[in-house]
């Protein structure tokens, strides 16, 4: 049984889905600039690292803490390599006025939080551009 429509709400709702990924990344990627050129630096650690369900070697999550210069302690997730596991040393970035929602792993001079953000958000748009071209021809050009 054929539903119609069914192929513009799914293309829609990949629209939507890789434009609202894109989105989530640009605003990270903004963050993580702006955090690099004028935050404050810290020694953290990677304390713990997950894997998501079924073990996928591909699919894991690294959160690291911190403390403060007002000796709060931060835990937070971010974005790290292969290499990295519990117990790493990291210089950890961020904005005193949100040590939570602003840290990234890197020290000034390091672009890697920023090219793993651009890629993302490039990524993300892409998927954003390419399935909201499918559905201009599909509706455009449609039958």
């Amino acid at each position: 049984m054929e539903v119609p429509g069914a192929g513009y709400v799914v293309l829609a709702l990949l629209v939507a889905l890789f434009g609202a990924l894109a989105w989530k990344y640009a605003r990270r990627l903004v963050t993580v600039t702006r955090v690099l050129r004028a935050g404050v630096r810290a020694e953290g650690e990677c304390v713990r690292v997950e894997t998501e369900p079924y073990n996928r070697s591909d699919a894991r999550r690294h959160f690291f803490a911190f403390r403060t210069a007002e000796g709060t302690w931060v835990e937070f997730e971010d974005l790290a390599g292969w290499s990295t596991t519990e117990g790493t040393s990291v210089t950890v970035t961020y904005d005193p006025r949100d040590p939570r929602g602003t840290a990234t792993v890197a020290g000034r001079g390091s672009w890697s939080p920023v090219l793993q953000s651009l890629a993302l958000v490039a990524g993300c748009g892409m998927g954003a551009a390419g399935f909201a071209i499918l559905l201009y021809f599909e509706i455009a050009g449609g039958n």
